[in-house]
């Protein structure tokens, strides 16, 4: 499964339970502008590995919407912390979706240490989080999807990005279209 393929299906996800998403710098939010792009999207254009704890803020100041948060593997290993915040705080709002491809995509495709054995299902679970689930094709992605509503979800892709365009917007538009979207009550 390639992680374009794996965005697609979160981001249909995100549609029907009209959810706010947070995604990963760099590529990540290429391919999801260019799937869906939407005012309930935030695109991080830096700040490498906080997507899990601005989403994590989010769900908490916002508990009548849902937000899923698509994080990377190598993000993720750059805040190992957030998976044990997450623990304590295990708002029933908040998905966080680790596409772990074992590689920086966004920098080209060198290794992480998933690449190399370490298992973010297991670091989540013995960080204390109690709903973690791992998949890695296509259908079982998404029957996790319509079962996990919270929790954390690794899914294992192939490396690689996909050809996309740019985010042709500018930060501050970014920023204020999806304060604009987060503030509005769900639907």
């Amino acid at each position: 499964m390639k992680r374009m393929d794996a965005i697609r299906e979160i981001s249909g996800k995100a549609v029907q339970s009209d959810a706010l998403i947070v995604c990963n710098i760099g590529i990540p939010c290429k391919e999801l502008c260019s799937i869906r792009d939407t005012d309930n999207n935030f695109y991080m254009l830096g700040s490498m590995g906080l997507a899990s704890s601005i989403g994590l803020g989010l769900a908490l100041s916002r508990p009548h919407r849902k937000v899923i948060v698509i994080d990377g593997d190598g993000s993720v290993l750059m805040n190992l912390g957030s998976l044990a915040t997450i623990a304590t705080q295990a708002p029933e709002n908040y998905l966080l979706v680790i596409i772990d491809n074992g590689s920086y995509g966004s920098t080209g495709d060198q290794p992480t240490a998933t690449a190399k054995g370490a298992d973010l299902a297991q670091l989540a679970r013995g960080a204390g989080n109690s709903l973690v689930c791992e998949v890695r094709d296509p259908r079982h992605l998404e029957q996790a999807l319509q079962d996990m509503d919270h929790g954390i979800l690794v899914v294992k892709a192939e490396p690689g990005n996909a050809d996309v365009a740019t985010i042709s917007m500018r930060p501050e538009d970014i920023l204020r279209r999806f304060m604009s979207g987060s503030c509005r009550p769900s639907d």
